[in-house]
């Protein structure tokens, strides 16, 4: 605690020495948070959002100077999205989790960004200095690319942004084959053995989605390459694009522009609009050809693998060059109805930023909550060795259920792994499968329910249910739901039942991590293999009325081998 606190009182004393008569900093984005707002049952304790307004995508998230900088898509005049008055609001940390929110960094001003700033990314140059490439929306309503430098290198908070009068760097045309209205969100740029910038930006060509790549040699001057990056026919629109490399055989990150070689492979990550989800692949990255080929397997389609299978969008990653990590970023939007949010003064908010790596399959990406948001853990509940009998629900005491971290590891015995039900030949959408109400796989569903009344009237199921694969099959299927559907009484609010399959061994123990943070429940199965996030508005699990189950509805029983549940500190 004591290191938290002279931390944010150092950031304090930094941010003031750098004040002057034209910028306002909001020392803490607590205090500026109006009074009507900052007391709602809704509004997170440990999450970031803006004090007020409608924020949605991440953009351009970086470390400079020993500081964290985050930037977001920002209404500042109320709690619905305006595309035509979006500016780049901007936020500092020195640990990702406590965050100064300063003035916006980037606001409709000229021409070529007059009707809204929109998504786009950071880049370090070599020399140290970033710069942000950003999509405006210019005077016809185009989308086109424009370029912002630091006003002052000697600012670590980086308060002020140049726009380049070379702008707009790059412009959709006919004779391009860009769509003007679908052009957008320039990924950060990496450099080829070729001495070449390249940047990668969303567009559509019918139902065609790419991403179009460009070259420069001195980040002002573009052109476009003959070829996209990536294509494919019959997804729609690609929005905010990231592409980036990581390590093959360990979880450290790597920079964006670290050469291609047989121990890195590539991942390009795209938001469907069709969706509203995230998609990515893994691949392979040609730098002579300039393209970048899916492996096996893959499809840049709604087929391929998501980073979470909730409520999560327009995510962006950036290597931490100090703790040589990749994090990812992701957008998690409101479930409740427009007039609720207007009512409420603010919709949106970040998810607990996570550190991702390729997982040893080299087939998916692994996720984890960052380790800095463990500093907030204060009273711990501990269980060891719990018998979960089929039917039974147990309360954990001892914990502040509203705002909470709870790891769990399950464990079933082969014998009753043995008992099974077998999946049915047409149950192949996870979501489907987790959206039968009253359904027991025999083993399952058991898990947490969170965000629960007394009576259980309220509460949101994330759970763990095992098939077998077939009726003389040794094999099994495992799926991780997150149940909204009888998380609130309250009427009106989105309690879609998410799921996905878990591709884990349910003979080895199984792991299940949740943050609890009042309207939102971020769940990370198998070690972070799969990741569901929901929002969630309960009438009755408030505050101290809200408590805390671990649950098996299956008939078979289930082991708790240990369950280890924090309090959680809100952020400062």
């Amino acid at each position: 605690m004591a290191n938290i606190v002279w931390c944010n009182i150092a950031m304090f004393l930094l941010v003031s020495l750098f004040l002057t008569d034209d910028a306002v900093v909001v020392l803490d984005a607590l205090d500026n948070v109006p009074n009507n707002i900052k007391n709602q049952p809704y509004r997170t304790g440990y999450h970031f959002q803006p004090p007020k307004n409608w924020m949605n995508d991440w953009t351009g998230p970086m470390i400079y100077k020993g500081i964290y900088h985050l930037f977001y898509q920002w209404n500042q005049n109320g709690a619905v999205m305006d595309v035509n008055k979006t500016v780049w609001g901007h936020a500092t940390s020195t640990d990702l989790i406590n965050w100064i929110t300063l003035s916006p960094a980037i606001r409709p001003s000229r021409p070529s960004d007059i009707n809204g700033c929109w998504s786009g990314s950071v880049t370090i140059l070599p020399n140290g200095k970033p710069v942000i490439l950003y999509t405006g929306n210019d005077r016809y309503n185009r989308q086109v690319q424009n370029l912002v430098k630091p006003k002052n290198l000697t600012d670590p908070y980086l308060r002020h942004w140049t726009k380049s009068p070379e702008n707009p760097l790059v412009t959709p045309s006919p004779v391009n084959h860009i769509n003007s209205s679908a052009f957008r969100d320039p990924t950060t740029a990496w450099f080829g053995r070729d001495g070449r910038w390249r940047i990668t930006t969303g567009s559509q060509e019918g139902r065609r989605g790419l991403a179009i790549l460009h070259t420069s040699k001195d980040f002002v001057i573009w052109k476009q390459s003959p070829k996209p990056l990536h294509y494919h026919d019959g997804t729609g629109m690609w929005e905010c694009p990231d592409f980036f490399p990581v390590a093959r055989t360990d979880s450290r990150g790597l920079d964006t522009s670290f050469s291609s070689g047989p121990m890195v492979k590539h991942v390009l990550k795209v938001s469907l609009t069709d969706t509203f989800n995230d998609y990515y692949t893994i691949g392979t990255y040609d730098e002579v050809r300039d393209v970048y080929v899916p492996d096996k397997g893959f499809v840049q389609d709604e087929t391929a693998p998501r980073y979470d299978y909730g409520k999560f969008y327009a995510s962006k990653t950036f290597y931490d060059s100090v703790n040589q990590r990749r994090i990812l970023w992701g957008w998690v939007n409101e479930s409740s109805p427009e007039k609720d949010n207007i009512k409420k003064g603010w919709a949106g908010l970040q998810a607990i930023p996570r550190k991702v790596w390729l997982d040893e399959s080299g087939k998916r990406l692994v996720q984890w909550p960052v380790k800095e948001i463990e500093r907030l853990r204060t009273t711990q509940v501990k269980w060891g060795n719990k018998l979960l009998k089929g039917g039974s629900v147990m309360e954990v005491h001892g914990v502040t259920a509203p705002q909470a971290d709870v790891e769990v590891f399950f464990k079933v015995s082969g014998f009753d792994l043995e008992k099974a039900d077998v999946i049915e030949p047409g149950w192949t959408d996870p979501q489907l499968i987790c959206s039968q109400r009253n359904a027991s796989s025999g083993l399952g569903p058991f898990g947490l329910m969170v965000l629960a009344s007394k009576n259980m009237e309220e509460y949101t199921s994330v759970n763990i249910r095992i098939f077998r694969a077939g009726e003389n099959s040794k094999e099994h299927v495992v799926v991780m739901c997150s149940d909204q559907s009888t998380s609130s009484l309250e009427k009106g609010n989105d309690k879609t039942t998410y799921g996905a399959f878990l591709d884990i061994s349910p003979y080895q123990p199984i792991s299940l991590r949740t943050l609890i943070d009042k309207s939102i429940v971020e769940s990370f199965g198998g070690k972070g293999k799969t990741c569901i996030t929901s929002r969630v508005y309960p009438k009755l699990a408030i505050g101290e009325r809200t408590h805390l189950f671990a649950f098996n509805k299956g008939s078979q029983n289930v082991n708790v081998l240990s369950l280890s549940a924090w309090s959680m500190k809100s952020s400062l």
